[in-house]
């Protein structure tokens, strides 16, 4: 299974309609790959907070619109990374958005934990509430988001749901790219499962973005990664190795914690 991630620039002085052609023409010349993943809220910048209100679109926006035909068009799965999504009740959302070859909408994932302690987007923007896996022809995919990575508990329940490939958009930023490297490891080797980590490069209203996109395996070792720029990182994947891993060291099968019943108090 072919996996292309790509790690997109966002730069002032891109306009966000201008951006989304640039990025649906990117997506596009990925034909021939099996699943394309884009960054987190690449169209305004994750730390871009005073424009989430004025960039916010409904989910059947125009970057819904763009992100559907790129994918028709390529004949791939994308995951469009995410966009700030205006709930017609009102809250803002930070959403992912996968699609299928066909350009149909597979799944949509609200981000359950948002960044900011009391600011930000923890404020600017409404928590998901439900966990996400959508299914491809070879492999389950379990929806996270930037600062989910994070939450370990969050992945467990994915993999509890049936998710092989974890698949995270973010907007993570340079001063912890050893926490972003780390943590990606950290989830494909507790869950053994694939890990594609897929970040922005440039500035966000004066943050520097971390870049270094990363694919790890289920034994955590790293496949590819990117560099600090805009790039494109392309790698192929054995959906087949999840299962195997799982078999010649099966650690879930130990689980004692978490979803399973608690243990019985010793006498």
């Amino acid at each position: 299974m072919r996996a292309s991630l790509i790690q997109i620039a966002v730069e002032e002085g891109e306009s966000v309609g201008s951006r989304r052609e640039r990025v649906a023409a990117l997506v596009r010349e990925q034909a021939g790959a099996d699943l394309v993943v884009l960054p987190e809220l690449w169209t305004t910048g994750a730390f871009a907070y005073e424009g989430f209100a004025e960039e916010a679109e409904p989910l059947e926006g125009p970057t819904y619109e763009a992100m559907a035909k790129a994918a028709s068009d390529a004949g791939v799965w994308l995951h469009a990374g995410s966009i700030p999504e205006r709930d017609p009740d009102g809250p803002l959302y930070n959403t992912s958005l996968v699609f299928s070859p066909a350009g149909d909408l597979a799944a949509a994932y609200r981000k359950i934990h948002r960044f900011g302690f009391d600011k930000g987007e923890a404020v600017l923007m409404a928590a998901g509430q439900e966990l996400v896996t959508v299914r491809l022809p070879r492999t389950t995919l379990g929806l996270a988001t930037c600062y989910d990575l994070r939450f370990p508990e969050l992945f467990r329940g994915l993999v509890d749901a049936g998710a092989e490939t974890l698949v995270v958009p973010a907007g993570w930023p340079e001063r912890r790219r050893a926490h972003w490297t780390l943590l990606a490891q950290a989830r494909a080797v507790e869950n053994q499962a694939y890990v594609l980590a897929c970040g922005t490069a440039g500035t966000h209203a004066g943050v520097p973005q971390a870049g270094h996109s990363i694919v790890v395996d289920p034994w955590g070792e790293v496949l590819a990664e990117a560099g600090p720029d805009e790039e494109i990182l392309t790698v192929d994947l054995d959906p087949a190795k999840v299962a195997t891993t799982r078999e010649q060291f099966p650690a879930l099968k130990d689980r004692v914690l978490g979803l399973r019943p608690p243990l019985s108090p010793t006498p």
